[in-house]
């Protein structure tokens, strides 16, 4: 066995140490990539602290609550240094990451003048892009190609080489770009060979962000969905990833009003406390409230907001308290508002005897400011995940996720709070730890014996 690598006896499983420096490749060089850029800078600088990531700051309890121990995640898991990360990317306009930070404005100027230099270095590839996916887009810094399969193989050459000139054996590649026009699997999607071909006959049906994720994939890249396109999250695609023994998960980054309606919602049903209606709507003027403002990319992000419900209130289970809900989500795009998204809920919810109540939410929060650990952790444990040995669907990673990839005969998990133990536990066997269970019954009858 290769001394560099550490074997656990409990899984027989391989983790390869993180040697090296690791490859961030980001389809999309916009308000979220340039956010994460400046902020892993700043934090390397000690100007910045890496709130909202797991994987910096989280401890995980380890043992019985006898003799608990908390260890930083970090520590506790072979993941890469901060030090060791090397960005890279694509996007549609030609702007390097300190250009796109500032006209986003999620960042001031004074706090980027920090670390500038990192950012100007970060300087966008000609990106894939097709506009009747992103409508309200037009791309000025884009790749040509006779068909999609060119396009594929010059996205494959960039990888190559950014792994070359950085002298790098790792990456990983996370979607950053733009939310697409809803679509569904098809015929083209089905198998790799379909694909494929549907790939070098230019088919329609092939977005771009399924261009990068077969590219990904093919140069043994994990792949991270941040989007609710289909992108990786079709037959083909993961059928290729576990052939190749790569890693891939999403979809869509659970940031805002999602995040909240994962936290309300399973108290609701620990409660059983019934549901009759949940509207929500979100002022947003950023890029992505932009290309959101084009019906055909709304239907896409309006089902990855609107399962998230259903999945975690099962009202298969429990049709009197949820089997006839009203849920409606609007999204508005407000340019004033710009990064600053603010989302308002209103929740119409029935106690004893069926009286009515209400919860009334009003979320002011910041779109790329919680996006941008969420990339930093998918970056981490994905690498985590190639190095492991694991391949496929990462659904250990639906925590940070609106419409949670799984295989076709599970359904996706929602529930935050499952979510959150079903990564930790995932952690705990990967480095041989008992799996907590939080029954606690043992503790009191083992006083009784």
């Amino acid at each position: 066995m290769d001394a560099s690598k550490s074997r656990n006896p409990k899984t027989n499983r391989e983790i390869s140490p993180p040697k090296g420096r690791l490859g961030v490749l980001l389809p999309g060089i916009g308000a979220v990539a340039s956010t994460l850029i400046a902020g892993v800078s700043l934090v390397k600088k000690g100007l910045g602290e890496p709130i909202g990531s797991l994987t910096q700051m989280q401890k995980i309890r380890l043992g019985k609550r006898t003799n608990p121990r908390a260890v930083p995640i970090k520590d506790f898991v072979p993941l890469a240094n901060l030090n060791d990360l090397v960005f890279g990317g694509w996007d549609i306009t030609p702007e390097n990451a300190y250009e796109t930070a500032c006209n986003s404005g999620v960042l001031t100027e004074n706090v980027l003048s920090d670390v500038r230099q990192e950012l100007e270095s970060v300087k966008p590839w000609p990106g894939v892009f097709e506009h009747a996916y992103v409508r309200k887009l037009n791309g000025t810094h884009v790749k040509t190609g006779d068909t999609k399969m060119a396009l594929a193989e010059a996205l494959i050459k960039d990888i190559e080489q950014f792994l070359k000139t950085n002298d790098l054996e790792r990456a990983v590649m996370v979607w950053c770009g733009s939310t697409e026009v809803y679509s569904e699997p098809g015929p083209v999607h089905e198998t790799v060979k379909a694909f494929e071909q549907g790939l070098r006959d230019n088919a329609e049906e092939i977005p771009p962000s399924m261009i990068y994720a077969y590219a990904a994939i093919k140069c043994g890249v994990p792949y991270a969905n941040g989007a609710p396109n289909l992108s990786v999250d079709c037959p083909a695609l993961i059928e290729l990833a576990d052939h190749l023994h790569v890693p891939v998960t999403g979809k869509d980054f659970k940031t805002g009003q999602t995040l909240m309606k994962t936290i309300i919602a399973p108290g609701l049903k620990a409660r059983m406390l019934g549901l009759d209606g949940w509207f929500s709507t979100n002022l947003i003027g950023n890029k992505d409230g932009e290309v959101l403002d084009d019906e055909g990319s709304f239907k896409s992000k309006e089902v990855s907001k609107s399962n998230v419900l259903e999945g975690i209130l099962q009202p298969e289970h429990y049709p009197e308290l949820y089997g006839d809900i009203y849920h409606k989500v609007r999204i508005q795009y407000y340019p004033p508002r710009g990064d600053a998204k603010e989302g308002w809920d209103n929740i119409d919810i029935s106690g004893w005897l069926g009286q009515p109540m209400q919860i009334k939410v009003n979320f002011l929060c910041r779109d790329s400011i919680l996006a941008a650990p969420i990339v930093l952790d998918l970056i981490l444990f994905m690498d985590l995940a190639k190095r492991a040995g694991m391949s496929g669907i990462q659904e250990w990673l639906s925590f940070y996720f609106k419409s949670p990839m799984a295989l076709p005969t599970l359904k996706p998990e929602n529930d935050l709070f499952i979510q959150h133990l079903k990564l930790t536990n995932t952690l705990r066997l990967l480095m041989g730890e008992e799996l907590l269970n939080h029954s606690g019954l043992d503790y009191y009858e083992n006083e009784l014996v």
